[in-house]
């Protein structure tokens, strides 16, 4: 974790490999809004928010436990957040996997008295494209993604990077 973060900002996600970003990144380019930077481009699993440091080795632990099946996703079209401004990548259909996903995760963290209140009853599966967007209004090829990495992340806020602090391959 970053030396100026005793308590850093967490988050789990699904972390695409570099063929699905190009992919997000060509719909980007014809978006309007600020466009998220390639190498931020991420599904969140689950925003844990700003958790002290002594959590850590108890978020390792649940990101160790999860199921560890890589799943297919297919973004097919583009929606948006209008009171945040944001334009995502969004799933027609989730799939079965990534919900049971979810759902373990934000299981193991409850187990661990570490869940959120706040992203309990909520998921919007969706790869943020572009900020202080207006509504896409075209249509987007299909983005298929075989998402088989898994991380812990920590958001950065000085520098708005986000740096990896676990990873784990789904098979």
């Amino acid at each position: 974790m970053s030396p100026d973060a005793p308590c850093p900002r967490l988050f789990y996600a699904l972390w695409p490999d570099a063929a699905t970003r190009a992919a997000l990144a060509a719909w980007q380019a014809r978006l309007q809004g600020k466009p998220v930077r390639a190498d931020k481009l991420h599904l969140t699993l689950a925003f844990l928010g700003q958790r002290p440091a002594s959590e850590l080795p108890a978020l390792l632990d649940i990101l160790a436990q999860l199921p560890a099946r890589a799943m297919p996703l297919v973004f097919d079209h583009a929606s948006h957040f209008p009171k945040l401004a944001l334009a995502w990548a969004a799933l027609a259909q989730p799939s079965p996997a990534l919900l049971d996903l979810r759902a373990a995760c934000m299981h193991g963290l409850a187990q661990q008295g570490l869940a959120p209140r706040f992203e309990h009853d909520r998921f919007t599966p969706h790869v943020t494209l572009a900020r202080q967007a207006p509504p896409a209004k075209q249509d987007f090829a299909p983005v298929a993604w075989q998402a088989d990495e898994l991380v812990l992340v920590e958001s950065i806020k000085r520098s708005g990077d986000y740096r990896i602090l676990a990873s784990r391959k789904l098979t």
